[in-house]
């Protein structure tokens, strides 16, 4: 039968530090200082090198970098396509979200680079152009339609 008096405990009793244990009044903690006090370990960033000036402080910075007004270009080159497109269609920006050939909600420039052979005739509106895919889309009897606005 169940007893009050015979319950054995179900969690563990918390570890108090320095206090009656056998490791005795500083439990292996030293002598005060930063790194004896208790939430220590939170405290101290990983860093921090005792005051002295720390690495990340003292190796020089170099480069420079334009995140706010940095222009985000995708880049599509003829074999997509030649693949993905059929002849006299018009590849714009809705035309290859839909093929999934450019993805992203962010606002960003659409460039056509010449790496592969183009043999469809397509009418091809985008922000910029290499010089290589201007001629393979010109040689292959296609238009091409240049979109001068911010997206």
């Amino acid at each position: 039968m169940l007893k009050l008096d015979k319950l054995f405990l179900i969690s563990k009793k918390r570890k108090r530090i320095g206090r009656g244990s056998d490791r005795g009044g500083t439990c292996c903690r030293g002598h005060k200082g930063q790194k004896a006090r208790s939430g220590s370990e939170s405290r101290i960033k990983p860093s921090f090198e005792g005051g002295q000036m720390s690495f990340t402080r003292r190796i020089p910075k170099r480069g420079f970098t334009n995140n706010r007004f940095k222009k985000e270009i995708q880049i599509i080159n003829l074999s997509k396509l030649e693949k993905y497109f059929s002849s006299g269609n018009k590849v714009d920006r809705e035309s290859l979200f839909k093929k999934g050939l450019i993805k992203g909600k962010r606002k960003f420039f659409i460039k056509i680079l010449g790496e592969g052979k183009l043999t469809k005739e397509l009418i091809i509106c985008a922000d910029a152009f290499s010089k290589s895919a201007v001629e393979a889309i010109k040689k292959s009897g296609g238009k091409i339609e240049v979109v001068e606005k911010e997206h």
